[in-house]
């Protein structure tokens, strides 16, 4: 399970001798911002080239996640889902 990019990724399966994976499951915070900050001041920075105080965004957060199924006696994923909860 990746977490880096912090947008979900849609390529979740279970590989042939039971791992379960996906790219990245997502991140958990503000989805309308640059990981977690103020958009505009990501922005702001990036144009200007000079340096500011970021802040956290606000508003519509959301938990990003992933539910595996397992056989209790292999140890092995039968099943992943993707999770997206507002």
């Amino acid at each position: 399970m990746g977490t880096h990019t912090h947008i979900p990724t849609a390529d979740e399966t279970v590989l042939p001798k039971g791992t379960a994976y996906i790219t990245d499951v997502g991140m958990t915070g503000p989805y309308d911002s640059v990981i977690g900050v103020k958009k505009e001041l990501v922005i702001e920075r990036f144009l200007s080239g000079m340096p500011a105080r970021f802040e956290a965004a606000n508003g519509d957060v959301r938990l990003c996640g992933v539910l595996v199924e397992c056989d209790d006696q292999t140890g092995r994923a039968s099943r992943v889902e993707r999770l997206m909860l507002r």
